[in-house]
C-alpha cells in the first residue's frame, strides 16, 4: 500500500465475507485486524482494516449505511471514533440515509472522523455537467450543519468519481468530515487523492501530520533476482571475511555488509519504482487534462492502456 496508511477503509466491496487470507491479496501482513459490513447481495459492503500493533479498537455502532469504530492509539493512548459510510445511490435510499445521518447523536467532546462514499454532492459545481438534485444538496448540507461537522479539505482533484465514459460524468461523491473537537486536536488534518488504478473512484488518503520520524528500513525487492548482476554481487560480497570469531556475530556482520553493498548496488540499476511512477505521472497528466476538457478517443485509449498495464 503506497500511501503508507495505518487504517484502510473500503466502500462498496460487494462481498459478504472477508478473511485474513483474502486480505493478504491487497493488504500488507501488518494489517492483521479488520471489521466488515457485508454487502446486500452484490450491492454495498464496507471493510475497515488496520494495524493491530498500532491500535486497539471497539466497534460501537453499525447499520446498513455505516460502521463506527473507536480506536485507541498504542503510541500515545489517544482515543477517537472513525465512521465509514457507504450511502445508497437510489432516490428513496438517499432520503432514508439522510434522515438517519441527520439524527446521529455524537457527544461534542469526542474526536470524530467521518469518511466515505456518500453518493451525494453538496453544490452544483461538484459535478462537471449540469444536473443534480437541489433538494438532496440542501438536505445533505443541512445534516452536516446540524451535526456541527467540518469538511476536511481535499487536495489533488476536484472530483472523486467518474463513469469512465468517452465524455465522462465527473462528480465529488466521497467526503471527509470531522468534529470540532477533532479539528482542535489535529488541526493539520487534510485529504488528498491518489492515482486511480482499478476503481471508478479516486482513492483518497487522510493525513494527520506528526513529528515522529520514520525509520529508514532496508527492503529486499524480489525483482532483483531477475537482474543478472545481482547474484554475482551478492556472492562476491558475502564471501568477504569479517573480524568476528563467534558464528552468530560473523553471520550478523555478513548481513550488515551485504545490506550496505546492496544499498549502493541498487542505485546503479533501473528502478522499478521509478518506472511505475512515470506511468502514474502519465495517467495523472491525462486525468488533469480531463478536468479541463473531454479527452479525445486516442487519449482515452492511451489512458486505458496505461491503466491496464499498471493494474495488479
Amino acid at each position: 500500500m503506497e500511501s503508507g496508511c495505518n487504517i484502510l477503509c473500503l466502500q462498496e466491496t460487494k462481498r459478504q465475507e472477508f478473511s485474513q487470507t483474502y486480505l493478504r491479496n491487497f493488504c500488507p501482513p501488518n494489517f492483521d485486524e479488520f471489521h466488515f459490513l457485508p454487502s446486500n447481495g452484490a450491492s454495498g459492503g464496507i471493510l475497515v482494516s488496520w494495524q493491530g500493533a498500532s491500535f486497539s479498537r471497539e466497534v460501537i455502532f453499525q447499520n446498513e449505511y455505516a460502521v463506527s469504530i473507536s480506536f485507541t492509539s498504542h503510541m500515545n493512548e489517544d482515543t477517537w471514533v472513525l465512521t465509514t459510510v457507504y450511502a445508497p445511490c437510489t432516490y428513496e435510499g438517499k432520503r432514508q440515509f439522510l434522515n438517519w445521518f441527520h439524527s446521529i447523536q455524537m457527544p461534542d467532546e469526542i474526536n470524530w472522523l467521518i469518511v466515505g462514499d456518500f453518493n451525494l454532492i453538496r453544490r452544483p459545481e461538484d459535478r462537471n455537467k449540469e444536473g443534480g438534485d437541489i433538494q438532496e444538496m440542501y438536505l445533505f448540507n443541512e445534516a452536516i450543519n446540524s451535526l456541527g461537522l467540518i469538511e476536511i479539505p481535499l487536495h489533488g482533484r476536484k472530483y472523486t468519481w467518474t463513469n469512465k465514459q468517452t465524455e465522462p460524468l465527473l462528480e465529488r461523491l466521497d467526503w471527509f468530515f470531522s468534529s470540532a473537537s477533532w479539528t482542535l486536536s489535529y488541526p493539520n488534518t487534510a485529504a488528498k487523492t491518489l492515482l486511480m488504478e482499478t476503481s471508478d473512484h479516486w482513492p483518497c488518503v487522510i493525513e494527520i501530520s506528526t513529528s515522529i520520524p520514520r525509520a529508514q528500513v532496508f527492503r529486499f525487492e524480489n525483482c532483483w533476482l531477475m537482474i543478472d548482476s545481482f547474484l554475482p554481487t551478492a556472492q562476491q560480497n558475502w564471501s568477504i571475511p569479517t573480524a568476528a570469531t563467534d558464528s552468530a556475530k560473523n553471520i550478523t556482520a555478513k548481513f550488515k555488509n551485504l545490506r550496505r553493498i546492496l544499498r549502493t548496488w541498487k542505485t546503479s540499476i533501473s528502478s522499478l519504482k521509478l518506472l511505475i511512477q512515470r506511468v502514474k505521472s502519465l495517467i495523472y497528466l491525462l486525468e488533469s487534462i480531463e478536468l479541463l476538457r473531454d479527452l479525445s478517443i486516442q487519449e482515452w485509449n492511451f489512458k486505458n492502456i496505461l491503466c491496464d498495464d499498471h493494474s495488479p
